[in-house]
């Protein structure tokens, strides 16, 4: 009754945006008295929503939104929602038409956003190209083995809807494989490149440190997902897309899932990983991993600077770094880790039936993909938010302890489409800089498309259907299997009931949504 009624909902909101907000002619240009150097006329007003993310909440004076304003010219109005809020009042946006902003950014893609889109209620960025002579020439021109990040925008009818990001890649969800550098160099230990090595350096480590955990992995199912390449290419628990033999698979009823279960059962029972690290919180984890209980692990990229920072108040000497994530010794896995540094946040242009306010927001968006936007959202202004030392451009930090993020708001939500890779590197530690190609070169090449699949309402609610309803079935039982809850023995008797659920219909709704933008 519930999914019915948020259904009709939806549908009532759809259409009554619809009613105050079909096509409003694409193609026909606007004339508009734009002074030389700006986006915008001078009397233009663009309203733009963004969520604001509670590690670096949005402040009105950032230097970022003071240059973006300054360069776009007319009037730049900002509203700013809670990420924790944005969902909840989405909709509420969307269903009010006549106080439609014109441009919206998502941290990622909301749910029904196709459906949206169908109906006319976001604008195809393909239908407005006269508008947007730079970002056509900036994804024209990118080197071939980057064209992905705006293959995966497209859409239900093969359009964009959602503005393609770039630069970010290189620092946005990097998983690697981490270790302490210092505790095997001061033990004479070899990282391992196999998971037989893994176990066995494990063990090691355990006799040296007996009240240790030496493999400190946290969020079992996530990292169990993330590490999967090390037993079969793309593997995931879940619902994958298989690249070598081009078809929709669901990991957990492929025979290799009970390697990683058995493997993973041996490391709990001696002790060489918590037993809880299918729920382990966050701060318990920090406090293992900091006080030599915790020694190797699959993790962001971003813990280096994280662990090292924090540790080294007490420890000179202790030292997080990047290893080779270890395969396992089936003739499948590979000393890769699957692909998660993909950009979700991005703009969608609202359709308000006025070809003025429309033009002018595929102008912005068209100004986001220029260098000199990408240079302001990026580094700032030499002499203000960056100096240039040694031939380098560094940024200039004050004594507080806070980042860029928060001390500018660069690399926040909003301020940026396409980002200097550049300003990445220098926003963090050489030291954790230094091992992001080593990371990036060790990532499976391939997203899987889980990650920006659209599906309609319908497609949607089957899927929350049957995916909760075998979701909650294989996290249940694997965790059981792991922690020696249950045995081994049973395994053929989960297989066959797992096999009684509807797999074959979930991976078929993936597939017709793959279709429409493979």
């Amino acid at each position: 009754m519930k999914r019915i009624l948020a259904l009709t909902l939806a549908t009532v909101m759809l259409l009554a945006l619809c009613a105050c907000g079909g096509n409003s002619g694409a193609g026909s240009e606007v004339s508009y008295d734009i002074p030389e150097g700006k986006v915008i006329p001078d009397d233009a007003v663009v309203k733009i929503t963004i969520p604001s993310h509670a590690s670096w909440p949005y402040e009105e004076g950032w230097k970022v939104w003071e240059y973006i304003k300054e360069a776009i010219g007319g009037t730049v109005d900002v509203t700013a929602i809670p990420s924790s809020e944005f969902k909840t009042k989405f909709p509420l946006i969307m269903a009010a038409p006549e106080d439609l902003p014109d441009l919206i950014s998502f941290q990622g893609k909301p749910s029904g956003f196709a459906d949206y889109c169908s109906q006319g209620a976001f604008l195809a960025y393909d239908d407005y190209l006269e508008y947007m002579p730079d970002y056509v020439e900036f994804w024209e021109n990118v080197p071939e083995d980057e064209k992905w990040m705006q293959d995966v925008r497209k859409s239900f009818d093969g359009k964009i809807y959602y503005s393609p990001a770039h630069g970010l890649e290189r620092s946005t969800n990097i998983h690697g494989w981490l270790y302490r550098k210092d505790i095997f160099e001061k033990h004479n230990l070899k990282t391992p490149e196999t998971m037989d090595e893994l176990y066995e350096v494990c063990k090691t480590l355990k006799e040296l440190y007996p009240d240790s955990y030496p493999f400190a992995m946290r969020s079992g199912f996530n990292n169990l997902s993330v590490i999967g390449s090390s037993w079969k290419p793309n593997f995931h628990i879940g619902v994958y897309y298989d690249f070598e033999n081009e078809k929709w698979c669901y990991g957990a009823v492929d025979p290799v899932m009970r390697d990683i279960v058995e493997y993973f059962s041996k490391m709990v029972a001696e002790k060489l990983i918590p037993e809880d690290f299918f729920t382990m919180n966050t701060s318990s984890w920090q406090e293992l991993v900091t006080t030599d209980r915790g020694f190797i692990m699959p993790e962001y990229q971003v813990r280096i600077d994280f662990f090292n920072n924090i540790a080294r108040q007490k420890n000179p000497e202790f030292t997080m770094a990047a290893c080779l994530p270890p395969r396992a010794e089936n003739g499948m896995g590979v000393n890769m880790i699957n692909k998660y540094n993909f950009v979700p946040s991005g703009y969608a242009v609202l359709n308000t039936r006025d070809e003025g306010r429309i033009a002018n927001a595929f102008r912005i968006l068209n100004w986001f993909y220029t260098d000199e936007a990408t240079e302001l959202v990026s580094w700032g202004k030499e002499g203000e938010t960056y100096e240039i030392v040694d031939g380098k451009k560094q940024f200039i930090m004050d004594d507080s302890s806070e980042n860029v993020q928060t001390l500018y708001g660069f690399n926040t939500l909003g301020t940026h489409i396409r980002h200097a890779p550049d300003s990445i590197d220098a926003s963090i530690s050489e030291e954790q800089a230094s091992v992001t190609d080593f990371l990036l070169d060790n990532t499976y090449p391939q997203l899987d498309p889980t990650m920006y699949l659209e599906f309609t309402t319908e497609q949607s609610a089957e899927l929350s259907d049957i995916s909760t309803e075998i979701g909650t079935f294989v996290s249940e039982h694997i965790q059981k299997f792991i922690l020696g809850q249950m045995p081994m023995s049973e395994w053929d008797a989960f297989q066959a009931e797992l096999s009684e659920f509807r797999i074959d219909r979930l991976l078929e709704i993936y597939e017709e949504a793959y279709t429409k933008v493979k």
